[in-house]
């Protein structure tokens, strides 16, 4: 969208207005059409297989199908963060009243960062599951940010189906959309970058060596201890071709599918999604992350990850620490500092709380993502379920049996009546 476009809808182009921040809550409770596919149609091993091994997860249990049908699921599966990769749009068809309402960014311009996500899931994605998706905006908050600029918080749903219409799981995600001018303040001189001595190197080394997976020996609700710790897992030195291999199974997300003519085509209805670069050659917004050049001109001291590739790291942990038989019910993080290229991330976990609750054996940790620098990037909270001795797992049931159902309760949830 041009910042002429924006400006008659009553937005100014990088700039928080109260008339941008009118048209957001507008919107709160709206089902909002995705314009964008899914980056896969249906769950595949190879599908599978791409996400996993782009967050460094060999699990069989998501890899090998024939080692997959020897579990309780009898059949390979999809890892807990692999919805990101799906969602057929189940959005209902708008009204020009409504077309008008979502047509345009309200906040077109400002920087936009992931703040927080949080999921729950009830089913697994199988073997050749498709899946539906409805999001929907349920909050907008104006906050001041540290500079004293004007920030706009922004809560979108995004609730999951698989092909038979059974709930699968929800998303619910926090960005912030602050105006660049502020975020331009960040004390670049914060960042320090020294080479890895070959100590560091070797440290990391060995932690890769030691990791050890839970797989098919269960982990019995019985054995675990409050103050024990999950086996950490080390994610780094990040570098600019692990963001491509991550791209490569979870798709772009943001900027459409496709490059040369089909890039031409997207980049013709929404110029926006592509600035120029340094040769004035247009180049998808999504290009900070691995190109330093344009996360300086936005004020950010180098290229940075993904908040969902966190999500997905700390998933990771927390999957082979519970095994094949356990159930990751619940997963909660906020996305504190940049993860910059470079970085090393340790995923670490602590037990804090057991509990028996409706006939589910809860454990409870506190997560996190800690750089080489020792600062917490990414802190969280998880629910596993665990089987003991005498019973599996049951899969936990979803707030509401259907997907209106669900629709009014996470209306409900955030104070919104629809």
């Amino acid at each position: 969208m041009s910042s002429t476009e924006a400006t008659t809808q009553g937005a100014v182009f990088g700039v928080l207005t109260d008339a941008a921040l009118e048209r957001s809550r507008k919107r709160l409770g709206v089902p909002q059409p995705q314009h964008n596919p899914p980056h896969n149609y249906e769950v595949t091993w190879d599908a599978v297989r791409h996400f996993a091994y782009g967050y460094g997860d060999d699990n069989p249990l998501y890899c090998d199908p024939e080692y997959a049908a020897t579990t309780r699921w009898g059949t390979l599966i999809a890892p807990p963060t692999f919805i990101y990769t799906m969602g057929e749009d189940t959005a209902p068809p708008p009204d020009e009243e409504t077309k008008a309402l979502l047509k345009g960014d309200p906040f077109a311009g400002l920087g936009s960062y992931q703040a927080v996500m949080e999921f729950e899931w009830w089913r697994p994605l199988r073997l050749g599951d498709r899946c539906r998706v409805l999001a929907m905006q349920v909050g907008v908050v104006e906050k001041k940010s540290s500079f004293g600029g004007r920030t706009a918080h922004v809560t979108n749903d995004y609730i999951y189906t698989n092909g038979e219409g059974e709930l699968v799981a929800v998303r619910r995600g926090t960005w912030i959309h602050a105006e660049r001018h502020t975020s331009k303040k960040r004390a670049k001189e914060r960042l320090k970058r020294r080479p890895y001595t070959p100590e560091q190197l070797a440290e990391i080394d060995a932690a890769y060596e030691a990791e050890t997976r839970r797989g098919a020996q269960p982990r019995y609700f019985e054995d675990v201890r409050i103050g024990e710790e999950i086996q950490p897992r080390v994610k780094g030195p990040l570098t600019t071709t692990d963001i491509i291999v991550w791209h490569m199974g979870w798709g772009m997300q943001l900027t459409p599918p496709g490059s040369f003519k089909l890039a031409y085509r997207v980049r013709k209805k929404a110029p926006g999604l592509y600035p120029p670069n340094s040769l004035n050659i247009p180049d998808t917004v999504q290009r900070l992350h691995w190109e330093p050049e344009r996360a300086d001109e936005l004020g950010i001291p180098m290229s940075y990850d993904y908040g969902a590739m966190r999500e997905t790291w700390l998933a990771h942990a927390i999957t082979d620490w519970m095994g094949d038989d356990a159930w990751l019910w619940k997963l909660r993080c906020e996305h504190r500092r940049f993860n910059y290229i470079g970085d090393t991330t340790w995923v670490r976990g602590t037990v804090v709380d057991k509990r028996q609750v409706d006939g589910r054996n809860e454990v409870h940790l506190e997560i996190r993502c800690e750089n080489q620098r020792g600062e917490v990037t990414t802190p969280g909270t998880a629910v596993v379920l665990l089987p003991t001795r005498d019973e599996p797992v049951t899969l936990p049931e979803p707030p509401a049996p259907t997907l209106d159902a669900m629709v009014r309760h996470e209306l409900e949830r955030y104070g919104l009546q629809k």
